[in-house]
């Protein structure tokens, strides 16, 4: 439609223009309508492509840019699951060494109670029935290693897997200041104070029994309590059956009311059961006491140098001697003043061989032991101990172990050269982040470690830091 003059949207002069009903905007020439005719051109030939991509992805629907990605994620998770299989592959075979390393040991133990059961001639059914047993319990740890496993995770799309490992490393860490969670008082026979406490227990409810010692009694401090109640000695100094003296180790067993202590100046082991006493073992200078999954007691005797064995309830004979036995030395098949003890799945015993400043392992039936920390000379570096107390080993093989007079608690795992230092270590005193003189040690189910910290006459509390 043609106008007079106004201004053209396009140049914006003003000239003789003619309105698009469009847009209702003014124009000034045809020229307008060729750029506008080119636009069309170039849609229309957008839309031819689009025509024909659009044909083409019908006929062959493979070349679909979602089935590009679709085959892009194959690619890439056939090389993550490469890479993932490389890794476990080489997870699985390092952990098979290891376990059949430690199956080999275990075989030549075997090997040897059969060789010195055919030279003695001197076996029945029973001894026979504990060979084969044991033969078709590590060959089934040699067909199914016990500490490895593989599990398999359903994932959208795509199975992953991944190898569990039962015996993972995890080395926790302690805050380096400690919670006092009893006593702390100073020294003395008050029930909110002990005097040299050495053994120690922590039930699942996080209660505390402790050997107090010089007050010649056990103890136990509720969680939280701000005072202790007596539960075994408390009455004097005395080898009477209520009393105790010098008590340094105990074996708590909650559901049947009892608690076997090593009453080490008393020269007994005796067992308090529903506050009845019975002597177990008379005449045996005890400090340290572990029982094994079988139900076996063991005992350490710091003067005659040796850890004896005996069956649960069966107390009316010397014992079965498992470490040491063989006179006061250093020598790998002696020991001088054992103290704390601890029994592994294996029956494996270890031992803090005090004044030798080592721990040191025995393999059930093994005539001699190894040195599995320490044993490099009294002296406070991180490979030597001065008069090991605390013992416990996890479920890793980690050993920890209170250092006492360089006032500290180490970690060491088997084979190492030397321990770590997990708390204390800052001198002997009663400050928070140190100890002075510390004995036994425990862990509560949380894996917060408890230490009797003997000159100071309180129990130490480090929170673990996870």
């Amino acid at each position: 439609m043609a106008n007079k003059k106004t201004l053209c949207f396009t140049c914006n002069k003003e000239k003789i223009t003619h309105s698009c009903e469009g847009c209702s905007k003014d124009f000034c020439s045809t020229e307008d309508r060729q750029i506008l005719n080119n636009k069309l051109h170039h849609i229309t030939h957008e839309y031819n492509e689009f025509k024909q991509t659009m044909n083409e992805q019908k006929q062959n629907p493979q070349k679909h840019s979602l089935i590009k990605q679709v085959n892009l994620w194959e690619i890439k998770s056939i090389e993550i699951i490469q890479q993932k299989a490389q890794v476990y592959r080489k997870i699985v075979i390092e952990s098979l060494r290891t376990c059949i390393n430690d199956i080999e040991m275990k075989s030549k133990d075997l090997n040897e109670q059969i060789k010195q059961i055919g030279e003695k001639n001197e076996f029945n059914e029973i001894n026979l029935n504990d060979l084969r047993n044991e033969l078709m319990k590590i060959t089934e740890e040699l067909h199914n290693p016990s500490n490895m496993s593989i599990q398999e995770n359903s994932q959208p799309f795509m199975n992953d897997i991944s190898i569990i490992l039962s015996k993972k490393p995890k080395f926790n860490k302690w805050n380096q200041n400690a919670i006092t969670v009893a006593a702390g008082n100073r020294e003395g026979q008050q029930l909110n104070q002990l005097n040299r406490p050495v053994g120690i227990f922590i039930d699942k409810s996080k209660n505390i029994f402790i050997t107090d010692c010089y007050n010649d009694r056990v103890v136990e401090w509720k969680y939280n309590a701000k005072i202790g109640q007596i539960i075994a000695g408390g009455n004097g100094k005395g080898d009477r059956m209520n009393q105790l003296y010098c008590p340094t180790d105990m074996i708590v067993d909650q559901q049947s009311d009892s608690i076997i202590i090593a009453d080490w100046r008393g020269r007994r082991v005796i067992q308090w059961l529903n506050r009845n006493q019975q002597i177990l073992i008379d005449n045996i200078d005890c400090y340290g006491l572990a029982t094994d999954k079988y139900g076996f007691l063991y005992v350490s005797d710091s003067e005659k140098d040796e850890v004896r064995r005996w069956e649960m309830g069966e107390y009316n004979n010397e014992g079965i001697i498992v470490a040491g036995g063989n006179g006061q030395g250093n020598q790998l098949n002696q020991l001088h003043a054992p103290r704390f003890i601890f029994v592994d799945e294996d029956q494996s015993v270890y031992v803090s061989d005090s004044k030798n400043d080592r721990v040191i392992k025995w393999r059930k039936g093994a005539k001699e032991g190894k040195i599995v920390a320490g044993g490099n000379g009294r002296g406070e570096n991180l490979n030597q101990f001065f008069e090991p107390r605390g013992l416990i080993v996890d479920d890793l093989g980690q050993i920890y172990v209170t250092d006492r007079e360089n006032h500290r608690v180490m970690r060491w795992c088997e084979g190492k050269e030397e321990g770590e230092i997990i708390v204390g270590g800052n001198g002997g005193g009663n400050q928070s982040n140190q100890l002075n003189g510390p004995c036994g040690l425990s862990f509560d189910d949380e894996g917060n470690l408890y230490v009797p910290d003997y000159w100071n006459h309180r129990i130490q509390k480090f929170e673990v830091i996870l």
